[in-house]
């Protein structure tokens, strides 16, 4: 993944340097569960342990000659180890290291991005309270509804992302699997003991049977996970983006002191930080699709889902922790407007209130088909006079309505209030409050 959209913690789990750590555990629990069952001396067990050491660079200059980086590696730990080394990677096979080495960084990765959400949620929840009744208006098809709370629609981002962490919690569990059993997944060569002993030293789980390598529905199922995650980003993202518009400007991301908008125009604050999020999106969500075409291997094994994991795994979960970081930072610097919320809300001369107006129409002893034309004809004219006229003063002055509904009672329909009235239930289930 490129420097710009990576941060050091998420980065520094795939370095080379850490892969080849893991490597060197994996093989080195296991020694120590062969040397228990008496299949290894324990004195090679404790040798590895001690003297075992490798170098990145080494272990690049034996692969160009071998082809083949676990020899590359076991090698170059052999060199530091000594004779004793002879007693590495007993029974097992490339892909015990490979595939327990994956599970390991994905479950590292995902308590990452776990706690990346944790933050995002917090962020979230605290804007929400503070614009728990800071009315807006509600938007269907791009077009104004009725009125709702900017805390509303922060509550249902948080609920989503709520959501969004159960299920990477599920696909922790689903990919946190640790497999040596060696080829063709038999055992025949090595205890079962040896892989649940690994697998307790890791923090993994057994996998139940791994075919040589580990049943590829479960990264299918990972990836995919995250690539709902970043389409939750991504719609929280469009959210800011259509509410920075100049036409609406409801809300926009902080534009800090110096900051350029525009090499051309200088008046231009643009929403960089939310576009960006919609093209990480895109990115992650991209690698769902060759997880999935993963899952299809030939019978016990090969190596096709190989070069696509060296990059989907580092690149999505680099990309998705970027993403929601840079999304905290956009909620929790996020400028708010409530003088242009409310503005916007008049925009349309009482249009939003339409409803309440028919509804009292059909309660007064109108029927639906003729209380719902009787507010249409008047509200066309409100939105042919770009809210000039207002929908209340017409009305008022429509002998079908003034029949059936005082003014006062009319009044009483365009009450801004009254759409807010359940906000404290929609909270307290959202936030457990």
């Amino acid at each position: 993944m490129i420097p710009r959209y990576s941060r050091p913690e998420m980065v520094t789990l795939w370095e080379p340097e850490s892969k080849f750590q893991i490597w060197f555990e994996i093989e080195a629990h296991a020694t120590d569960a062969l040397a228990e069952l008496g299949v290894v001396p324990k004195e090679a067990a404790e040798a590895i342990w001690a003297k075992g050491k490798f170098d990145v660079a080494r272990i690049d200059e034996i692969e160009r000659e071998v082809k083949h980086d676990v020899i590359a590696f076991l090698t170059n730990v052999a060199e530091n180890v000594g004779e004793e080394a002879r007693f590495m990677h007993q029974g097992m096979t490339s892909s015990d290291v490979l595939d327990t080495c994956l599970a390991v960084q994905l479950a590292r990765a995902s308590d990452i991005l776990l706690a990346d959400i944790d933050a995002l949620l917090a962020a979230i929840k605290k804007r929400a309270y503070e614009h728990k009744f800071t009315p807006t208006i509600g938007r269907s098809h791009g077009i104004h509804g009725e009125p709702v709370t900017f805390g509303l629609k922060l509550a249902q981002a948080y609920a989503e992302f709520e959501r969004n962490r159960e299920r990477l919690v599920a696909a922790r569990k689903e990919i946190a699997t640790c497999a040596i059993s060696g080829a063709v997944g038999t055992f025949a060569n090595i205890d079962p003991k040896v892989e649940e002993h690994v697998a307790e030293k890791l923090g993994l789980e057994v996998e139940p049977v791994s075919t040589q390598v580990i049943p590829r529905d479960r990264h299918a199922q990972y990836f995919a996970t995250l690539g709902v995650i970043a389409s939750s980003v991504e719609r929280l993202a469009v959210e800011v983006r259509h509410l920075q518009r100049t036409e609406v400007l409801e809300a926009e991301e902080y534009f800090s002191p110096g900051q350029k908008g525009s090499s051309a125009m200088p008046h231009k604050r643009n929403p960089i930080l939310t576009e960006n999020l919609t093209g990480l999106a895109r990115m992650v969500r991209s690698y769902a699709l060759p997880a999935m075409e993963n899952v299809a291997l030939w019978h016990e094994r090969d190596i096709s889902h190989s070069s696509v994991e060296r990059m989907i795994g580092p690149d999505a979960t680099i990309t998705l922790d970027f993403a929601l970081g840079r999304l905290t930072g956009v909620i929790e610097k996020l400028l708010i407007y409530p003088e242009r919320m409310q503005k916007n809300l008049d925009r349309m001369g009482g249009l939003v209130h339409s409803q309440r107006v028919l509804l009292a129409l059909t309660q007064a002893g109108i029927s639906r088909e003729d209380s719902y034309r009787i507010v249409q004809r008047n509200a066309m004219k409100v939105w042919e006079s770009d809210g000039e006229i207002a929908l209340l003063d017409l009305l008022k002055a429509d002998p079908d309505v003034t029949a059936k509904l005082s003014d006062a009672e009319l009044e009483e329909r365009f009450n801004l209030d009254y759409h807010f009235k359940h906000v404290d239930t929609i909270f307290a289930r959202v936030f457990g409050e």
